[in-house]
């Protein structure tokens, strides 16, 4: 089968972020973080055939069972409608700061949602704020971990390990799971220095690949199980940031792009596009939505026995 590459309809985004695969409607769901917006595309002709228009920056997103998203704003958690637009704020982080966020997430198993935090421009040695939060299904939120400089693609590995990227460190880093979704102090999984680039979103394939975007090269990287590089695909954007499998027969890879994120810039022609690869001989897990039914918003909690990344490199 020969790989092919290209860009899918016209949509551009600044920051193409947390492409979701919906077999049930048969449409690619992405975020324009910079610019609010969250978007379905037809995947055939890239079509645009939902939008919904949310105060900016949006870190990520995940399709509820309730027909609602479940959406990580800059600061807080909330459930959105798309017919209305309508916002459930569920939990707020427990600490502002002008150069926090909350960054990417993921539908766990039981239909909570975890999403972890990006905390930039920090001086050397100094500690990111933050961390990693788990919204359950019936609307608390905790605090699991921290130590996370920018996190991005956390995604359940079938070993049933949580694997986060800390793009800042450019490392990918593996937390066992204990009772109550408690996290294990983390081990390290693989690092991409030696592929000049942070690695980004992420996803698993149905043979146990850990995919990448390498966001600095131009590339996506797929990781066996020991953590060792076994794949590499080039592709014809400066800047990759997520990607995803799926499509009708599941084979496809998406990727999303920046043209502009405020700190990576490029503005090739298919920059800030969505690329659709086929012929890569990968195949789609399944794509989990999650169950999170909302009580309005209350406190964050903190995990009695809070595991630290212990990253201290500054954001890349």
């Amino acid at each position: 089968m020969t790989l092919s590459i290209s860009p899918l309809g016209a949509f551009r985004a600044q920051l193409g972020e947390c492409p979701v695969w919906d077999g049930e409607t048969g449409m690619l769901w992405l975020v324009d973080g910079r610019a609010g917006l969250i978007v379905a595309l037809d995947p055939e002709t890239g079509e645009v055939r939902r939008q919904i228009a949310l105060p900016a920056p949006v870190g990520s997103f995940a399709l509820n069972g309730d027909g609602r998203l479940v959406v990580a704003l800059r600061r807080s958690i909330a459930l959105v409608d798309p017919a209305t637009s309508a916002v459930e704020t569920l939990a707020e982080l427990e600490v502002d700061h002008p150069n926090l966020r909350l960054n990417d997430g993921v539908v766990l198993p039981d239909g909570s949602f975890l999403v972890g935090t990006m905390h930039i421009f920090r001086e050397p040695g100094e500690a990111p704020l933050g961390g990693l939060y788990r919204l359950s299904p019936d609307g608390a939120t905790v605090k699991l971990a921290t130590g996370i400089g920018v996190t991005n693609g956390p995604r359940m590995g079938p070993d049933g390990c949580l694997y986060v990227c800390d793009s800042a460190a450019r490392r990918i880093l593996r937390f066992g799971i204990g009772e109550d979704w408690s996290l294990e102090a983390p081990e390290i999984f693989a690092t991409t220095d030696a592929l000049d680039s942070a690695p980004d979103g992420c996803v698993f394939d149905a043979q146990g690949i850990l995919w990448t975007a390498l966001v600095h090269a131009g590339a996506l990287a797929g990781f066996d199980p020991q953590g060792r590089l076994v794949r590499r695909i080039e592709v014809p954007v400066a800047h990759p940031a997520s990607l995803c499998i799926g499509g009708p027969e599941g084979d496809r890879i998406f990727v999303t792009s920046i043209s502009d994120s405020g700190r990576l810039r490029a503005q090739g022609p298919l920059d800030g596009k969505v690329l659709r690869i086929t012929g890569a001989g990968v195949w789609a897990r399944q794509t989990r939505r999650a169950n999170i039914r909302g009580r309005g918003r209350q406190d964050i909690q903190v995990a009695a026995d809070l595991p630290d990344a212990l990253v201290q490199n500054a954001c890349c």
